[in-house]
């Protein structure tokens, strides 16, 4: 995985400690927007020394391959962040798995960043990593984080009840996946194609330094 990736609008960035006060500014601009979408934050939360820890967290997990979250910037003013995307749980072995989080400042909704910046990384992700799935949780009323998953070929597998604690509250889920595309057979081979492929090989054995 590489640190920065860039699309049409956005460049998408692994961020070190450093860079905690425009992760902390983030969160506090956005504080009441996001607030009721995600778990109860600990009491230090919106403080710098809890971001720098955070995120060197993170980097060092990222270092690992065991834990990506990409910040979103816009191009045209690439100062601060607006959103970020998270790539968690990663489960390798049998499984080839991983949990996708996502968010977006309240101003920079609705504008197609989040489809643009996850329609770059998700195929990106499972190719760097060899994954065969990914999942993503959204509450039934999200309507659209809904329809975003669905255009990003997300289908959905089920319903959760109380799955996940959200503002203080446990909070039923919908339960979306992406699976990778399987490739396609190789169409068979004519009897001329045989016929070519022999004749092929038999000209490399008896010179190798032919390349065809």
């Amino acid at each position: 995985m590489q640190f920065i990736y860039h699309t049409n609008r956005l460049i998408l960035r692994i961020l070190t400690p450093e860079c905690a006060p425009l992760v902390n500014k983030f969160y506090q601009d956005n504080r009441k927007f996001l607030e009721p979408f995600e778990p109860n934050r600990p009491g230090n939360f919106y403080t710098n020394d809890f971001h720098y820890c955070n995120l060197r967290c993170e980097y060092d997990a990222f270092l690992r391959l065991s834990y990506f979250r990409y910040w979103i910037f816009c191009k045209e003013n690439s100062d601060f962040p607006i959103g970020c995307i998270c790539f968690s749980n990663i489960l390798l072995g049998a499984f080839r798995k991983c949990m996708l989080g996502y968010k977006l400042g309240e101003y920079s909704c609705h504008k197609g960043y989040m489809l643009e910046a996850l329609a770059a990384l998700i195929p990106m992700v499972m190719q760097e990593i060899n994954l065969h799935r990914i999942e993503a949780y959204v509450q039934p009323d999200n309507a659209p984080s809904i329809r975003l998953l669905t255009r990003l070929g997300f289908q959905e597998e089920g319903y959760l009840q109380k799955y996940a604690e959200i503002h203080g509250k446990w909070t039923d889920h919908l339960i979306f996946s992406y699976l990778k595309k399987d490739a396609l057979p190789e169409a068979p081979k004519t009897n001329s194609q045989r016929r070519l492929a022999a004749s092929r090989s038999l000209q490399w054995i008896e010179n190798p330094k032919i390349r065809i």
